[in-house]
């Protein structure tokens, strides 16, 4: 279908604020205008409490803030990895996202600052990833969670890092999640898609943008093929977490997130898969200016309470 016009909307107030394209700017100018995004999250919602922590990590201690809606516990918890490109992105920046989705879901949900390249390239953002992870399980009745019913999530690069999590904890054989929610996930660094061609430039994230995030995210060639880096990679996707993919049909991921959700239905594994039609990449976290993103937010919501109820 033709461009969502509420989406359009959102992309001529982008072009109207002006400057240089993410691929042109320096790393410390992409982070500044990056907040820039939040402000498409609307208001805040107000959620029982908000808990800002550090844990300890594999290099230095990883900031998290817990977010926990007003339900008696103890609650499932949804560790969620915020997006951009493994270079930009933070806590801040996904901070209504996490407040709507502990709220309609049900859950407490921990939003991970890991490290950002390029001072900390492949694997840092998977170590922290991972480590907060188990530390959320390790701890959970702490704060009021439930260590049985635990799940990942995450949008963009935060949906990779989700889906190389729960990889990860399957073969390590901890922790045990129950579910995985994959928002438009990056899952081949190769940029070789359909998807990636058509939709290159004029939705947001553009190609360019794609390969100055890799580029700086992976600047080892060798590490691009890595599953831990491109886990559409993965040699054996039996036995993962149920997952819903989340995509948009005018973004260059969109091919690769629904390839990952063939991998894992071939292999036996519960998943939904909804592409969101006339949608952008970042729609999601775009809920005050596109209605979509509530709808997507609202069927993320339902699936993390389908899956933590079973």
């Amino acid at each position: 279908m033709a461009l969502d016009p509420q989406a359009r909307a959102v992309l001529d107030r982008l072009a109207a604020m002006g400057g240089p394209p993410i691929n042109e700017m320096t790393v410390s100018d992409a982070r500044r205008d990056s907040i820039k995004m939040a402000a498409m999250q609307g208001a805040p919602e107000e959620v029982a409490k908000v808990e800002d922590r550090t844990l300890p990590g594999p290099a230095g201690e990883i900031p998290v803030r817990i977010y926990t809606p007003a339900i008696n516990g103890p609650l499932p918890v949804l560790v969620f990895f915020h997006g951009g490109g493994w270079v930009i992105g933070s806590i801040e920046m996904v901070d209504g996202l996490c407040r709507s989705l502990a709220n309609a879901s049900g859950c407490i949900v921990v939003s991970v600052d890991y490290r950002l390249a390029p001072e900390h390239p492949f694997p840092a953002a998977v170590d922290d990833s991972y480590c907060a992870t188990l530390w959320v399980a390790d701890n959970a009745a702490g704060f009021g969670g439930d260590p049985a019913r635990i799940a990942v999530g995450g949008d963009s690069a935060g949906g990779n890092l989700a889906a190389v999590v729960a990889q990860m904890a399957r073969d390590r054989g901890r922790p045990a999640l129950k579910f995985q929610l994959l928002v438009y996930p990056a899952t081949d660094v190769a940029c070789d898609t359909p998807s990636c061609s058509e939709n290159a430039d004029g939705y947001f994230l553009t190609r360019d943008a794609m390969l100055w995030f890799s580029n700086h995210y992976l600047p080892r060639e060798a590490d691009r093929s890595h599953p831990c880096a491109s886990p559409l990679r993965a040699g054996d996707f039996r036995g993962l977490p149920a997952a819903l993919v989340i995509t948009a049909e005018y973004d260059p991921l969109r091919d690769e997130g629904e390839r990952y959700a063939e991998k894992l239905r071939d292999a036996g594994v519960p998943v939904q898969l909804t592409r969101y039609a006339g949608m952008i990449h970042g729609f999601f976290a775009m809920g005050a200016m596109i209605d979509q993103g509530r709808k997507a937010i609202e069927q993320a919501a339902a699936a993390l309470r389908a899956a933590f109820a079973g």
